[in-house]
């Protein structure tokens, strides 16, 4: 075997592992079609129920027009980054406005939530700090603390009671800063965090607190502003414009302090180009529509809660979710492959999600249900999983 060749090894062992334990990934084109919910892959059209397109505005006439009149008046590309020119006034406009809609001193905005949540932590802390992370936050939490250094430790998932054990003990450490990090809703499971009791943590130990809100805003708070809204204890909530929004990228509500810190400290925002005019122009249009879709929302979660309630009739658990986002819990790999295919012969798109992005012996199909689905739709998908419990 040549050297060359002996060089690469590893990328083959790691490769063929993954197909052994079925936990390889692949890329599927599709092709959106018009409603928003239906896509086409292979020639085949098929409901798409893995979309985080939550309130369907990824297909919104308003955003789409805006998007064309900012493209129209400055152009496709910002150029730059924010710190040489590629602060257009767009930017700016789009930050106050949403200070003033999230009710919050400042914002900054960023090109993606997983640029935001790597690069934010390692700004924040040291290898003098402590990050003290729920188990189950997102893997750009877990590479934002991991890049940063700083001491890393994880409390039990929802588990206040084991967060406040490790906050006692950081107290009689000598750390510079301790940062608690969580999420509101779990992307993989759906369910909570205890807010109120996180945010009187970090008030009894000094704590700061990192909370990201990227798949609540939209969707769940007063007005669909996320459930961080007006929570002044939080110190800075990211939430993300890929999910409800249904645009790109993601921002951060904080203190003015703390903006002007991030420009000058936080690499991901520093070293890289602004976001494109036609995205601040759907942005900006989004914005405006999220608080006063009271009534979708609400049509909304009464559908959420309705599917739930179905798919549990026939069986299949799905977790402590709360949300949006149903898992169907299989737990063995194949099986849950099967499932997937079994859907996509049915018309149905349901992605099989496995480890490691779940943790072992817990794969499933990850639901998630947009505010564009029809009943039809949903009809649809409450059959095929009722038809696969019959075979």
């Amino acid at each position: 075997m040549s050297k060359e060749v002996q060089h690469w090894d590893f990328i083959n062992k790691a490769l063929n592992k993954r197909r052994q334990d079925n936990q390889l990934r692949t890329l599927s084109p599709l092709k959106p079609l018009e409603d928003g919910v239906e896509i086409q892959r292979e020639g085949t059209r098929l409901i798409n129920f893995c979309s985080n397109d939550y309130l369907g505005l990824s297909r919104h006439p308003k955003l789409k027009e805006r998007s064309q009149e900012y493209a129209q008046n400055y152009g496709v590309g910002s150029t730059a980054s924010r710190l040489v020119s590629g602060t257009f006034d767009i930017h700016s406009k789009l930050e106050q406005k949403l200070a003033e809609t999230f009710k919050s001193e400042a914002t900054l905005i960023f090109n993606s939530g997983f640029q935001a949540n790597s690069t934010i932590l390692q700004a924040l802390t040291d290898r003098n700090s402590l990050i003290l992370a729920d188990k189950k936050s997102h893997n750009s939490l877990l590479q934002g603390s991991l890049l940063s250094r700083a001491t890393f430790q994880r409390f039990d998932h929802n588990d206040t009671t084991h967060l406040e054990s490790l906050l006692e003990k950081a107290s009689q450490e000598s750390y510079n800063h301790i940062l608690i990090v969580t999420e509101t809703v779990f992307s993989m499971d759906g369910d909570r965090s205890d807010l109120e009791e996180i945010t009187e943590l970090a008030d009894r130990y000094s704590a700061m607190l990192f909370v990201d809100d990227a798949h609540a805003v939209g969707v769940w708070g007063h007005n669909g502003l996320g459930l961080a809204f007006n929570m002044p204890r939080i110190d800075i909530t990211l939430g993300t414009f890929g999910k409800a929004f249904g645009a790109f990228g993601a921002f951060i509500t904080c203190s003015h302090d703390i903006k002007e810190y991030l420009i000058n400290f936080c690499p991901g925002f520093i070293y890289t180009t602004a976001l494109p005019p036609p995205v601040i122009g759907a942005l900006d249009a989004a914005v405006d529509l999220i608080p006063q879709m009271n009534s979708e929302r609400s049509r909304y979660h009464r559908a959420i809660k309705r599917l739930k309630e179905h798919i549990k009739q026939h069986g299949y658990d799905t977790g402590l979710s709360t949300t949006q986002i149903i898992p169907i819990i299989i737990g063995d790999e194949e099986e849950t492959l099967a499932l997937s295919d079994f859907m996509k012969k049915q018309g149905i798109l349901a992605t099989a999600i496995r480890p490691p992005t779940v943790p072992e012996a817990s794969s499933r199909i990850r639901i998630t249900l947009s505010s564009n689905h029809t009943q039809e739709h949903i009809d649809r998908l409450i059959q095929t999983l009722r038809r696969w419990n019959e075979n």
